[in-house]
């Protein structure tokens, strides 16, 4: 039986590790940490639990394709409910918008409450599903570093569209001329944030973001965002993977340029084929530090980082929903202060996910659970403990003026996570959430390959590489390496 090694338990590790073992392998999992899911695990704060890290599910198919595929009913691991609303929406005049799944609710909630019409948000879904007709099957669910991907009938008329992707304008740009109201144009621009960009520089290619959320649907799984990474990896260890934890991987051991195996505790450990799911640049810079390194790929910006404050509040409160935005008053600001100037912006614009909203232990009884994020700047020696005082404040004052009430008050416990930690816990180089921005209109194409080039049976999976980073995309890595490998 060939034997498969992965360094990471995050969610791509996990996937992979259970295509391979469909596939026949004898797989072992290497995890530094004590728990499994990188960044999609979960803690408990006095009576409150928090997912750490990813809230928004979407694309469940992809979770789902795993159970079919080891021959698992998927009810018998995984649960979870389609949302009635998308996300709650706040500004600071008051105005508020609740995203309905249902199209027709939210247009009508737009008419009501903008100066759009209805017509401006159908038209802007209308072209991102056409961006993702055009460019999933080829850019999300295929290598773009192999030559076969490019010669097939599918990949042809992709490309005889690509002017229909929208590559060449960015976001912004494109969302202004969508919409006639600055707050559906800010609304738009803010899928940008889903893979760490910033909407006046990334393509408008990335408008394929919200066919994602609003056709798709978001769901919330029934145990919390967390039963993700539980979910799975009892299928896999059900599927006979090995998950070795507290295990840090030393080195990747070559010969004649082909992978034999990985040194944990300066022990060999053989195997044919070599996973990592590290991110790219820590894979190279630690475990390949003898080879050659790709230079140009390990120096492409960073996507955006984040601050969260996990906080037990003290309060319910029936205006908030389970995803919420409280948007800034200047966007383009606050990008440049992320991207340009790598520091904090003064009036930030502020994510409440609130996971008690729908599974009521997360939190004591009239209590809310509130995980608390502003999009900061990746790590670049930054004083960390100052802007965690500074938006600390702005966040509260953020809130205070757009709920009109004393949130200092209400905060019973508190948990902070900054870009140190972030790279520290899950290895994510300068604490960047999703690897490589997409800043421009070829960044689809400058990723890292799931595959070495140079070093033969070497393989990457996770959001350092393609196609990208966040659950959907991480999943489609493990399905692009499991394709690549017989």
């Amino acid at each position: 039986m060939p034997k498969a090694i992965i360094i990471g338990a995050g969610i791509a590790g996990i996937g992979t590790a259970i295509r391979l073992a469909v596939k026949g392998y004898e797989v072992e999992v290497f995890e530094a940490n004590s728990f499994a899911g990188g960044k999609l695990s979960s803690f408990t704060q006095g009576e409150y639990r928090f997912d750490a890290g990813p809230s928004l599910f979407t694309m469940p198919q992809y979770v789902d394709e795993l159970f079919l595929l080891a021959g698992k009913n998927v009810g018998d691991y995984f649960t979870y409910q389609k949302l009635d609303e998308v996300c709650r929406y706040f500004w600071d005049d008051g105005t508020t918008l609740i995203a309905s799944a249902d199209v027709n609710e939210f247009a009508a909630e737009i008419e009501k409450k903008t100066t759009s019409k209805s017509n401006e948000i159908k038209n802007f879904l209308n072209k991102s599903e056409k961006i993702y007709q055009i460019t999933h099957c080829v850019f999300l669910e295929k290598s773009l570093h192999k030559l076969a991907t490019f010669l097939n009938l599918n990949t042809l008329k992709s490309f005889l569209k690509i002017g229909q992707i929208d590559a060449f304008r960015t976001m912004a740009k494109a969302n202004a001329s969508f919409f006639t109201d600055k707050k559906m144009v800010q609304y738009a621009n803010r899928f940008a944030t889903y893979n760490g960009s910033n909407p006046f520089q990334a393509p408008a290619t990335l408008n394929v973001i919200p066919h994602l959320e609003q056709h798709f649907g978001a769901f919330f799984p029934d145990k919390g965002m967390v039963d993700i990474t539980n979910s799975l990896l009892k299928l896999a260890t059900d599927l006979g993977v090995k998950f070795h934890f507290n295990k840090l991987v030393d080195e990747i051991n070559l010969k004649n340029k082909k992978v034999i195996g990985v040194k944990v505790n300066d022990h060999l450990i053989e195997s044919d084929i070599v996973v990592s799911n590290m991110d790219v640049y820590f894979t190279y810079k630690k475990l390949l530090k003898d080879e050659e390194q790709p230079k140009k790929i390990l120096k492409q910006e960073r996507s955006s980082s984040a601050l969260i404050f996990y906080w037990g509040i003290k309060k319910e409160f029936p205006a908030l929903g389970l995803h919420n935005i409280l948007f800034t008053q200047n966007y383009q600001q606050e990008f440049e202060h992320i991207f340009k100037s790598k520091t904090l912006y003064h009036d930030p614009t502020v994510y409440v996910n609130i996971s008690a909203k729908h599974k009521k232990d997360d939190a004591p009884k009239n209590c809310e659970n509130w995980f608390t994020m502003i999009n900061v700047p990746h790590n670049v020696g930054q004083d960390w403990e100052a802007f965690k005082k500074e938006a600390r404040q702005n966040i509260i004052d953020k809130v205070n003026k757009v709920l009109k009430i004393d949130l200092e008050s209400l905060i019973e416990n508190e948990t902070i996570l900054d870009p140190v930690l972030i790279e520290e816990r899950t290895s994510s180089y300068q604490g960047s959430l999703y690897g490589t921005s997409s800043n421009n209109q070829f960044a689809a194409f400058l990723r890292h390959a799931n595959f070495s080039k140079k070093i033969k049976d070497l393989y990457f999976v996770g959001g350092s590489v393609h196609p990208g980073g966040g659950i959907p995309l991480a999943l489609l890595s493990a399905k692009i390496v499991a394709d690549h490998i017989h």
